[in-house]
């Protein structure tokens, strides 16, 4: 499964802090954390909440499933990105509906959220009727 995973080196096998996908996904929760950036790791150190869990279990049953045709949906833009959520697809809330997000062996320590932006650019076009009065001099190309 791994090695499909490459990094940006040609032929390399992806691992993250020396291991490969594989070991990691067969790490116990608490192994894994050591490995992860403080944030990440203070965020699951202190206790996942019960819908974090429910989440990271609905993961673990997904394994049987393909999640590309459902993918897990949740609201939970703050869940970390773990080992075993590697080649699922989850459908976060960015704020007016759900978009979805396949997770990259890349991905591992980061959070959901922030793969899935709340914001869109604003492209500003010309004054239109009903601006103000300076805009009425505005050459028209």
């Amino acid at each position: 499964m791994s090695s499909e995973y490459r990094t940006g080196r040609e032929g390399e096998e992806f691992t993250y802090r020396g291991y490969t996908l594989d070991e990691l996904q067969e790490m116990e929760l608490e192994e894994v954390v050591e490995l992860l950036p403080a944030r990440t790791r203070r965020t699951i150190k202190r206790g996942l909440s019960t819908q974090h869990e429910k989440l990271r279990a609905e993961a673990r049953e997904a394994d049987a499933q393909e999640t590309a045709d459902s993918p897990l949906r949740t609201h939970l833009r703050d869940m970390p990105i773990l080992p075993s959520f590697v080649d699922k697809t989850f459908a976060v809330y960015n704020g007016q509906s759900f978009e979805r997000v396949r997770i990259e062996p890349e991905m591992i320590g980061h959070y959901l959220g922030e793969f899935q932006l709340t914001r869109n650019s604003v492209e500003h076009g010309q004054a239109g009727i009903g601006a103000t009065r300076s805009s009425k001099f505005v050459p028209l190309k």
